[in-house]
């Protein structure tokens, strides 16, 4: 099983943004994912997790 690499951080910068969203992870068999629109199919994307906001 390949294992993804998880990098930290507190700030971000990404130029030549198409589109953004917020969605919610959700159950998918034994993992999970995120719904996204039809129209990025192909398309190169990057999730960012938030810390909780108690």
């Amino acid at each position: 099983m390949r294992k993804v690499q998880i990098k930290e951080g507190n700030q971000i910068t990404v130029k030549n943004i198409q589109a953004y969203m917020e969605r919610t992870v959700t159950k998918f068999g034994s993992g999970a994912k995120v719904d996204c629109p039809k129209e990025f199919l192909g398309k190169k994307a990057f999730l960012i997790i938030k810390k909780d906001e108690d």
